[in-house]
């Protein structure tokens, strides 16, 4: 059975840059879809997801900052991989970036090698499901169809509040969440709750996890929150 291609949308209004990147994704083996505008990168998202979304900061009308903020907003694109592409090369441009929801950022220019590298690795982290709905990361395995958790072949028993809370961490590993970032994600931006909800949840995920022997997998980050990955 063949591997199946991953689906890339290129959100750029230079289309030098469309066709540059449009070549290398082709050569790299994916699939590639792209958008001069924010409203054709709308068009598209909603008429078939893309497996991951290279965004170019600076658009015409409404930033790509802004339509990644728009993705991340929505519960039916919120878990879309982005990587930002941009000239901007500052520190403040990479934390804003970062913080809108983008999982990683390249510099303009870039080579078409780095390109495929990044865009990999981004591919890697999310966890991407397969079409049978299981999520793996080390030995933990969760299957979204039956809302089964296994570690090491045996079941994780988890209330439905954890369960939400490891299925994110399964798509977005290796990226440290602050507490706030957690709330928005996993219990909605629209529910007002204190942070320390957070912890008591991180608590009893990490108990559930401490007896299938996998614990050291959620990682607290002093001063900035919580990451999830496993462990050499």
């Amino acid at each position: 059975m063949s591997k199946k291609q991953p689906r890339v949308l290129v959100v750029d209004d230079e289309e030098a840059i469309l066709e540059m990147t449009r070549f290398a994704l082709q050569q790299g083996g994916m699939k590639a879809q792209t958008a001069s505008s924010v409203y054709d990168a709308l068009v598209q998202i909603n008429d078939a997801r893309p497996d991951i979304i290279l965004m170019d900061w600076m658009m015409p009308g409404v930033s790509g900052i802004e339509l990644v903020r728009r993705l991340r907003k929505d519960s039916q694109t919120k878990d879309i991989p982005i990587i930002m592409l941009t000239a901007r090369i500052t520190e403040d441009d990479k934390v804003t970036g970062l913080e809108a929801g983008a999982d990683d950022y390249i510099i303009k220019p870039f080579s078409p090698r780095e390109l495929i590298a990044r865009i990999k690795a981004v591919l890697r982290r999310a966890g991407a499901e397969d079409d049978s709905g299981i999520l793996t990361v080390g030995e933990l395995q969760m299957d979204t169809l039956s809302r089964r958790v296994l570690a090491g072949g045996k079941d994780v028993h988890l209330g439905p509040t954890d369960y939400r809370l490891l299925e994110f961490f399964l798509g977005h590993t290796g990226r440290v969440y602050s507490r706030t970032q957690l709330l928005d994600q996993v219990w909605g931006a629209n529910v007002y709750l204190e942070e320390r909800t957070v912890d008591v949840h991180i608590r009893r995920l990490r108990k559930a996890l401490q007896n299938a022997g996998v614990s050291e997998y959620l990682q607290t980050v002093r001063g900035h929150g919580y990451r999830f990955e496993p462990v050499d």
